[in-house]
């Protein structure tokens, strides 16, 4: 039996080995929104052009397509340097701004915690002093009258349930990132159950469990069969945007055939043209 799919479909803007505008111009046609992927913010040029959005709010526009903005990670909110998390904010501003016109349905952070920390959980001296730091970050980036629930704070390694009073504090919306709750062993049902009524989008991908590594992000017939379970119970009720989040063609398209068992209007298969 097929269900109906309640949710938006995406996927990233780097299916391709190609910039971004090119893979909007190939995926806009099978999906109903777009992860435009701006992991750094360093180096010149990496950033699209102003040129760029505005030819990527017509690709939008001629495709009844939308988009979410996954933010640069090359920069930190939450490093111990004061000068670095104002640097930060500066630039995750300029990213927010540049797409601005596009109306993003979402910003995905990251609230990035160091190996040091994560190694040592139980030292509260350590977890006080990043979770400050976490929180002057926030409030550098929220100086610049942004409405905060425009941005989504992403499931990473360490336990969400970390960061859910900063999350709540200052009244950020949650992207539920599935692979990342399987990949480190959260609980994702829990985690769903009590944010989703805060996540607007839902990064999904594969896991597999290698004999000595574990390697996320690939497609999602690398789910062991009690995840998939879990991952249909959850998308047969959520309404927001789903990502899937794969970085080439072959991942992508053997996600979209697992998604075809389960839900109606699945893309069909995509081809290299």
């Amino acid at each position: 039996m097929l269900f109906d799919k309640p949710f938006k479909l995406g996927t990233t803007s780097f299916i391709f080995p190609d910039h971004i505008i090119p893979n909007v111009k190939k995926l806009g046609a099978f999906f109903d929104e777009i992860e435009i992927l701006t992991f750094e913010s360093q180096r010149p040029d990496v950033l699209p052009s102003k040129q760029d959005v505005k030819e990527l709010l017509y690709l939008s526009q001629s495709q009844d397509l939308t988009y979410n903005i996954h933010l640069p990670y090359d920069v930190s909110l939450t490093c111990d340097s004061k000068e670095k998390r104002g640097k930060a904010a500066e630039i995750l501003l300029k990213v927010i701004d540049l797409f601005e016109p596009l109306t993003p349905t979402t910003h995905t952070l990251h609230l990035d915690m160091p190996a040091d920390l994560k190694k040592d959980m139980g030292n509260q001296t350590k977890f006080k002093k990043w979770g400050k730091n976490t929180c002057q970050g926030l409030e550098g980036l929220l100086s610049g009258q942004i409405n905060p629930g425009i941005i989504s704070i992403e499931t990473l390694d360490y336990p969400f349930s970390l960061v859910e009073t900063i999350v709540e504090q200052f009244e950020l919306s949650v992207c539920i990132d599935a692979g990342h709750q399987i990949k480190y062993h959260h609980n994702l049902m829990e985690t769903f159950e009590k944010h989703k009524f805060r996540t607007p989008v839902m990064h999904l991908h594969g896991v597999a469990f290698l004999d000595q590594t574990i390697k996320d992000h690939t497609s999602l017939d690398q789910l062991p069969e009690k995840y998939v379970r879990q991952i249909q119970t959850i998308l047969k009720t959520f309404t927001g945007v789903v990502s899937l989040e794969v970085f080439n063609l072959e991942n992508l398209n053997r996600s979209l055939i697992v998604l075809s068992k389960i839900f109606n209007n699945i893309a069909p298969e995509i081809n290299n043209k």
